[in-house]
This record gives C-alpha cells, structure tokens and sequence, in this order.
C-alpha cells in the first residue's frame, strides 16, 4: 500500500532549496511531503504550517547577527540540509536550511497533516488513537515522523529524511500569513508575517485563524 502511494512523489532537489527567498520557499513548502525513512519505516504528512527565518538581519534568527555556534553551523551550510534543535529540553524542531552557503536562511516546519505510516506516529507519540495534535506543533511534527536532534546536518538529497512533490497543488488564497509564534524577544521583528498556514486545515498550531 505504500509502495502505490510513493510513485507519484519527486523528492526536491537542491535548486528548491538554494533559492535567494527565505519566505517564498516557505510557502512553497506549503502542500510537499515531509518524510522519514528510518530503519524500513516510511512515515509522511502533508506540509501545512511553516515558518520563515530571515538569518543574520532576523532577530527571531538563530543566526542574527551572523551568530555561530556549534548548534547553528549547519544553518551556513548551502540550502538542503535538516537543522534540528532542542526546544525547552524536550521538544525536537526540524527545520530546513535554505539559501547558499554562509547566508543562514531557514523554514521551520510547525504542522503536518498525517498521509503515511500513522500506526507508527501513534506508537512514537504515545497515543491511542489519531487526532489532530498527533502533528500538530513543531514538536509533534519531530516526535511522530521520528526526527531527533541525531539528525541535524542530514542532508534532504538522500532516503532516510527528505521532502517530496506529490503534485498536490495549494492555491494562493489558500494561504495566509501571520506573524510567528513564540518570538516575542525579537522586537519588532516578532510581527514580520513570516509564518504561512493552509486556511482551514485543522492541523494547523496556535490560534484558529
């Protein structure tokens, strides 16, 4: 069964990811396969809810001011590669880096609605029947498709972890943009509209909007 859905997808290729915008790639996120192929296990959702940060002149950025640290190196490497860090000692965020190399782009992946691999999401989250917070939040996201902070640097080019085009197409009135969740310090910067959502869809974070 899996097998039939998977023929349709193309993984995306580096050109995705290398492209100058922060904020069009991630609403072109928006409707693509997040997926993890981890020991034979195939898990998928569909992308629904991500967040753009703007690098060095981002103060929601990890990487504001180009700040870099052992934590943040991977975020200057060249566009298709996994940034995972820990959130609050226990939540695993799965970001992707963007751009080109030494420019820290990146999209933070904060929703995904459940295609592929569900039995396994429900063992990994610990609960006993599907619902809309299986993946609903960054950390959900990791915890059900099995993304840990083992996987930081993992390239998105290969099997194990990557993001693919299914041909599913979401409409430009079908997204919104509001301004992040979570990022009060940054100032200002806090009410950039750089978070993008599928209206309607119930997997979405935060507020209903």
């Amino acid at each position: 069964m899996q097998r039939n859905v998977k023929q349709n997808w193309q993984q995306l290729p580096t050109e995705f990811y290398t492209r100058k915008n922060v904020m069009t790639i991630a609403k072109d996120l928006l409707g693509k396969l997040l997926v993890t192929r981890f020991d034979g296990i195939v898990t998928a959702g569909r992308i629904v809810e991500t967040e753009a940060y703007n690098g060095a002149v981002d103060k929601a950025s990890h990487a504001f001011g180009n700040r870099r640290t052992r934590r943040t190196e991977i975020m200057f490497a060249n566009g298709g590669s996994a940034y995972v860090y820990l959130c609050y000692g226990m939540h695993h965020l799965f970001n992707v880096v963007t751009n080109t190399a030494e420019i820290p782009h990146a999209v933070l992946i904060r929703a995904i609605e459940p295609l592929v691999g569900m039995e396994t999401m429900l063992l990994r989250t610990k609960k006993n029947k599907l619902d809309h917070s299986i993946t609903k939040g960054p950390g959900n996201v990791s915890k059900a498709l099995g993304i840990t902070t083992n996987h930081t640097g993992m390239s998105l080019l290969k099997d194990e972890l990557f993001i693919a085009d299914d041909g599913f197409a979401v409409k430009r009135n079908m997204i919104l943009a509001t301004p992040r969740i979570g990022v009060i310090y940054a100032e200002e910067d806090a009410l950039l509209p750089y978070r993008f959502i599928m209206k309607g869809n119930p997997y979405v974070s935060g507020k209903k909007s």
